[in-house]
């Protein structure tokens, strides 16, 4: 759980930059508002833009929810007075230890989003047999999508306030006057908007993910020898880059429905993935859904590779390998 705590918050905390850039390129704004021309500047114009008019800490808007939510307090869970009772939860490539903490009610205030994601994952890829000797790609797959389920519901709506903070001309001062606002005038509901098409997103996206992570850290090592931190770090980055070329046009999805009302009135009225995948094409084209492709491919490399590098780093430290 530590070690998937530490590996979030680092991985969201050192590419917010980059996401901030992605979103504004993705998120819809009305005709006439200087933000309908980012969609089609390129990454450079873009990065010049926001930090001319931001500076260089509107780069940075939103990132305190995401990194509370990927596993700021997980200092606290070292406190929980119950886990010296379980067995190394990185034993044997067991996480009960961990499974039953993250999913303890004493624990809620300290359940990272990342910390339960990377607890499910492991038991998950045990109880499936993923880590027997040789490729088992379809074993890794299905870890991750189970992981998935649960991280997107803790992990949605501190998605929504991060993207509304990242707008250009965002009406919200911080995370805590987004999440006021946010409730006072729309409820609940604006923070779940657009948890099925995360999952819809996330489930294929981690699939492929998890799945060329573990192959190709095996055929690394098996041509290097042990795995190392650069065999990880390459496995990490590949995976990451792949996974998110091909989800590109469900996260454009994603972000219109986050972000929708934010500045303009709310233009989906459905938060279904084909209706406003088909009203996004029929009204700006094809391309309207590879927006951002570059940034998040920017992303998610170097994302990937620092994620599973500081966990693989870190179950080690916790291990005392």
């Amino acid at each position: 759980m530590i070690a998937g705590s530490v590996a979030g918050t680092i991985e969201h905390t050192a590419m917010h930059p980059v996401d901030t850039i992605k979103t504004r390129m993705q998120a819809l704004h009305p005709p006439g508002h200087s933000g309908s021309m980012i969609s089609r500047s390129s990454l450079r114009e873009v990065l010049r833009t926001v930090v001319q008019k931001d500076g260089l800490a509107g780069l940075y808007r939103g990132v305190g929810a995401v990194a509370a939510g990927a596993g700021s307090l997980l200092f606290a869970s070292v406190n929980e007075p119950r886990i010296s009772r379980f067995p190394d939860p990185f034993a044997d490539g067991c996480c009960w230890g961990t499974i039953f903490l993250a999913l303890n009610p004493r624990a809620l205030p300290h359940r990272p989003a990342h910390a339960l994601h990377f607890a499910i994952y492991e038991w998950a890829k045990e109880y499936l047999g993923g880590h027997r000797e040789g490729l088992h790609p379809v074993e890794t797959a299905a870890a991750g999508c189970a992981a998935t389920v649960v991280n997107d519901a803790l992990m949605t709506p501190v998605d929504s306030v991060k993207q509304r903070c990242q707008l250009e001309g965002s009406p919200y001062r911080g995370v805590m006057d987004a999440i006021r606002q946010m409730l006072r005038h729309e409820g609940i509901d604006a923070f779940f908007k657009s948890y099925r098409t995360t999952l819809i997103m996330n489930v294929p996206f981690t699939a492929m993910h998890f799945s060329v992570y573990e192959t190709a850290k095996k055929l690394l090592c098996h041509g290097l020898g042990d795995e190392t931190l650069r065999v990880q770090l390459v496995a990490g980055g590949l995976a990451g880059g792949c996974a998110a070329a091909v989800t590109t046009p469900l996260d454009v999805v994603k972000t219109r429905l986050q972000t929708s009302g934010a500045t303009d009135p709310a233009k989906y009225e459905q938060t279904a993935v084909l209706p406003t995948l088909r009203q996004i094409v029929r009204e700006e084209g094809v391309q309207a859904l590879w927006q951002g492709i570059k940034p998040r491919v920017l992303f998610h490399i170097p994302a990937a590779a620092v994620c599973w590098g500081t966990y693989e780093t870190m179950k080690n430290v916790l291990r005392g390998n």
